[in-house]
C-alpha cells in the first residue's frame, strides 16, 4: 500500500482582471482576454508516467476549466490529494505562493509540489516566501515528479534538481541532469489528460481536432539570451523520427487528430527531419494530418520546405524577433537579417504557411531599429510570404541572459515579477514604452489592410480555410489589440 497514492497535477486557478493566465506550454507568458489553452506536454507525460506507475492522478486544469478559486477548493475539498503538483511562471509567482500557503493551511497534509522555469532560476526565493514541499527544478519534471513520488513511498532515492526542507533548514539535491531518455517516454495518456479541452479554440490550429506534442527538449540552437526555457533545457535531446511518426499514427488513428503541433523549441532538422518527412510519406500520413512546427530562419533550404510541405506539414513558427542586425546578433539568434526575407519566401513558395513573431523594446533598440522591423514585416505579411504574425514587448525572465546582463548593467526598470506579463517595459529604452505600445499596435493593424485582407481572401480553398480565418481574426480583434490597447 503506497504512502503517497492520490497525486494531482494541473494548474490552479490564477484570478486577475487582467484577463487569463496562459501558463501551459508557453515559453513566454501573457494574460489573454482571448484565451488560447495550449496542451500542457510535459505535465500531461507527467500524469501519464505516474499513472502507469500505478499511482491515482486526477489532471485538473482549473485554467483551462474557467474554474474560480471557490470551484476549485470545493473540488478539492472532496478529492483531497496526498501529493499536488502545478507549473508556474514568473508573472504569477506571487500569486502561487498564496496558493501555496492557502493549500497548506487547509489540507496540512497534502505535499505541494512546483516546478517551472522561475523557480529553477530562483528556488531559493520561493522556499523562503512560501510553505512549498517540494521544488522540482529543471524541464524534465515529469521525470522528477515521479521519481518524488517513489522516494516517498520508500521505493528510490531523490534524483538532482529537487529542493526540499529538513528540520527547518532548505536543502537540495544538487543541480539538475537532464540525463532522461526521452525514447523512453510513453504516449500520453490524452483521456486521462482532457485533450478535447484544448482542441478546437486554438489559433494556430487549422484542422480541428487538433493536439501538441514534442520531438524534442528543447531547442538545439540554445543559446536565444531572451528564451526562459534555455534555462531549464541545458541540453537538447530529441525522440527517434519513427517514434513520433508512431505517435502521430496514434493520435490519428485513436482520436482522429487532424493537425499538430510538435513544440520543440526549434524542430530537428537535417537528417532527422528529411527521415520524419519520408516516414510520413511513406505510411500516408501526410494525407491525413496536417503537422505544425517552430523553425528557425535559414536553418531548412528550399528542398527541404518542399519536402516538408509534401510530409504534411502545414504552419511553421518563426521568430523574427527583429529586423536588426544589432539586435540579432545581442540575442545570439544566429542568423543574418537577410536571410529572413529569402527563407520565409521560400517557405511560402513551398506552400507552406509561416508564422511570424516580433519583439519590440530592447535597451538598445532606436525608434529606427524598430521602422525597419516594422517594415520588414510589413513586406512579408503584405506580399503574403507570412500568413500571421505575433508582437509583444521583450521581457527579460529571471535565469536568461537577457535578464542577469540586464541586472548587471542596471537596465532593469523593476523587478515586481507581476510586472513582466509583457504588457509593459520591463528594460530601459531610448524610444520609451508609449511609443513602442503604438509600433506593436501598428504592427498588428497590418491584419486590417487591404492588401492584407486580399490575400487572405484569395487563399481560401475550404471551408476549413473559412473557419480558421475567422478564429485568428477573433484573436487579434477582440485579444492582441486589447492587450497593447
Amino acid at each position: 500500500m503506497n504512502k503517497i497514492n492520490k497525486i494531482y497535477i494541473g494548474y490552479p486557478p490564477f484570478e486577475s482582471d487582467r484577463g487569463v493566465a496562459l501558463l501551459s506550454q508557453n515559453r513566454q507568458f501573457q494574460w489573454f482576454k482571448s484565451p488560447t489553452y495550449i496542451y500542457p506536454v510535459v505535465p500531461a507525460t507527467a500524469a501519464t508516467m505516474i499513472k502507469n506507475a500505478g499511482y491515482e492522478v486526477d489532471f485538473i486544469d482549473a485554467i483551462a476549466r474557467n474554474m474560480s478559486a471557490s470551484q476549485w477548493y470545493q473540488y478539492l475539498d472532496k478529492n483531497t490529494p496526498d501529493l499536488l503538483f502545478f507549473e508556474v511562471k514568473t508573472p504569477v509567482i506571487y500569486k502561487a505562493w498564496k496558493i501555496i500557503n492557502a493549500l497548506k493551511e487547509k489540507y496540512p497534509k497534502t505535499i505541494v509540489v512546483i516546478g517551472g522555469d522561475h523557480i529553477t532560476a530562483m528556488p531559493e526565493e520561493t522556499m523562503q516566501n512560501s510553505k512549498v514541499d517540494y521544488l522540482l527544478c529543471g524541464g524534465d519534471y515529469d521525470f522528477l515528479l515521479l521519481n518524488l513520488i517513489e522516494y516517498l513511498n520508500g521505493k528510490s532515492e531523490l534524483e538532482k534538481g529537487i529542493y526540499y526542507r529538513e528540520n527547518g533548514n532548505i536543502k537540495n539535491t544538487g543541480m539538475f541532469e537532464l540525463r532522461h531518455d526521452l525514447k523512453t517516454l510513453p504516449f500520453i495518456d490524452r483521456d486521462l489528460t482532457d485533450w478535447k479541452r484544448y482542441a478546437y479554440d486554438n489559433g494556430n490550429f487549422k484542422r480541428i481536432p487538433g493536439t501538441y506534442i514534442m520531438a524534442g527538449r528543447d531547442c538545439w540552437h540554445h543559446r536565444c539570451t531572451f528564451c526562459s526555457w534555455t534555462g531549464i533545457y541545458t541540453n537538447f535531446r530529441v525522440r527517434t523520427a519513427e517514434n513520433v511518426v508512431d505517435e502521430i499514427d496514434f493520435l490519428y488513428n485513436k482520436y482522429n487528430i487532424k493537425e499538430i503541433m510538435d513544440d520543440t523549441g526549434c524542430f530537428p532538422i537535417k537528417k532527422w527531419l528529411n527521415d520524419f518527412c519520408n516516414l510520413m510519406i511513406e505510411r500516408k500520413l501526410n494525407k491525413k494530418v496536417n503537422i505544425d512546427c517552430n523553425m528557425r530562419f535559414g536553418s531548412v533550404n528550399e528542398e527541404e520546405y518542399r519536402l516538408m510541405k509534401k510530409a504534411g506539414f502545414r504552419f511553421l513558427l518563426f521568430g523574427l524577433e527583429s529586423a536588426s542586425q544589432i539586435t540579432l546578433d545581442k540575442l545570439k539568434k544566429g542568423n543574418k537579417a537577410e536571410e529572413i526575407l529569402t527563407s520565409c519566401k521560400a517557405a511560402s513558395d513551398a506552400g507552406l504557411s509561416p508564422h511570424i513573431t516580433v519583439m519590440l523594446g530592447y535597451p538598445w533598440e532606436t525608434e529606427e531599429d524598430i521602422e525597419k522591423t516594422y517594415e520588414l514585416t510589413k513586406k512579408l505579411l503584405l506580399k503574403g510570404y507570412a500568413k500571421t504574425m505575433q508582437a509583444t514587448i521583450i521581457i527579460p525572465y529571471p535565469g536568461t541572459e537577457l535578464f542577469n546582463n540586464c541586472k548587471a548593467d542596471n537596465l532593469l526598470l523593476t523587478e515586481n515579477w507581476e510586472d513582466y506579463d509583457m504588457r509593459q517595459a520591463i528594460m530601459k529604452t531610448e524610444v520609451g514604452e508609449q511609443k513602442i505600445k503604438e509600433w506593436i499596435q501598428k504592427l498588428y493593424n497590418l491584419s486590417f489592410t487591404p492588401r492584407f485582407l486580399a490575400h487572405k481572401i484569395l487563399s481560401i480553398r475550404d471551408l476549413d480555410d473559412i473557419k480558421y480565418y475567422l478564429r485568428a481574426f477573433k484573436k487579434v480583434s477582440k485579444g492582441h489589440l486589447k492587450d497593447f490597447a
